[in-house]
């Protein structure tokens, strides 16, 4: 079994495992198809739909598992709380791209390594998941309990 696992490109400096399951052409061809690393996608829509994905699934939590879940006002306040965690990780994520990204000279392979497509990711990070809790929040406001 221990022959299946060796380091990654037979380099054991890197720190990282090859094993069947990291290794495999399924696990690349998924890697390949999340937004964050397809190809041929704007920074601003990468943002978009990785801020869709994860505002869509914030509010479930917040509303059923939060203090109030068992008062009329558990989704309102579910809403409120979604929002305010994807107003914060916003805020980091501009932080994080202020800190990392202010030298702009640098030329960089990634697309996504830059100060201004940093921004525009956050942007669309921001539009993305305020735009899937809110769509969450109507779903469930209209579904008959």
């Amino acid at each position: 079994m221990t022959s299946f696992i060796k380091p990654y490109n037979d380099d054991p400096s890197v720190g990282h495992l090859s094993t069947p399951i990291t290794s495999s052409a399924a696990t690349k061809a998924y890697l390949a198809s999340l937004p964050a690393y397809r190809k041929g996608l704007s920074p601003l829509l990468r943002g978009l739909e990785i801020g869709m994905a994860h505002g869509y699934l914030l509010l479930g939590p917040f509303e059923k598992l939060g203090p109030l879940r068992e008062s009329e006002l558990s989704l309102l306040i579910g809403f409120l709380s979604s929002v305010a965690l994807v107003t914060l990780l916003t805020v980091c994520l501009a932080m994080y791209g202020k800190v990392t990204f202010e030298d702009s000279d640098v030329i960089n392979t990634n697309e996504l390594l830059t100060s201004k497509n940093w921004n525009q990711f956050t942007s669309g990070f921001f539009i993305g998941s305020f735009g899937g809790v809110s769509f969450a929040y109507l779903i469930l406001l209209n579904i008959d309990s």
